[in-house]
């Protein structure tokens, strides 16, 4: 049935619904390759692109009861590999950003030991921080920080408001930064 369903039918999506994995595996077969080439044209990448859509489709797994119409499916599948896609690229900005200051840090006066003691100080600061943080906060923390999900893809994973999403990071943030206040410069 690979590439031949155009549209799930509620019947199918209901069954998805109710954790049918067969009716799952239906809607991924038809769906991969169509959203992989999706995602390979905004990452460039063949392995980034099916990243992306495994990610998605876990996603769609996990929030499974939230499925309402077949258009809804296609259009949220499309929806969540084009966001997850742009997140990832957003990491890689910010990958090579952070990797470009690291280089020029390099050539700074400070011998290189020195250098490298400070950043895993910092690093299991910042991990000691995280861990110090209600699980909720830290869930949500870590989803933004860690995966590249969005607020709305957040709520959308914790069964959340984006609202409650906005709170629980700014809390997150702030105990970080309080816990994180002797490292500043």
């Amino acid at each position: 049935m690979s590439g031949s369903l155009k549209t799930p039918s509620r019947d199918l999506i209901e069954r998805i619904r109710q954790g049918d994995r067969d009716a799952f595996e239906v809607v991924f077969r038809a769906y991969y390759a169509k959203l992989t080439d999706y995602a390979n044209g905004l990452v460039r990448t063949r392995d980034g692109a099916e990243d992306v859509v495994q990610e998605v489709f876990v996603a769609l797994w996990t929030q499974r009861e939230r499925l309402t119409t077949p258009d809804n499916l296609v259009g949220y599948l499309y929806r969540a590999v084009r966001n997850r896609s742009l997140n990832q690229l957003r990491h890689r900005r910010m990958v090579a950003d952070w990797q470009t200051r690291a280089a020029a840090e390099e050539r700074n006066d400070a011998p290189p030991a020195d250098r490298e003691t400070e950043r895993a100080e910092i690093t299991a600061a910042v991990k000691k921080a995280v861990a110090t943080l209600s699980p909720r906060c830290r869930e949500v923390f870590e989803l933004s920080r860690d995966r590249g999900l969005t607020y709305p893809e957040i709520a959308a994973a914790l069964g959340i408001s984006i609202k409650t999403v906005e709170t629980l990071m700014g809390r997150a943030l702030k105990g970080v930064r309080e816990r994180l206040a002797g490292f500043r410069s």
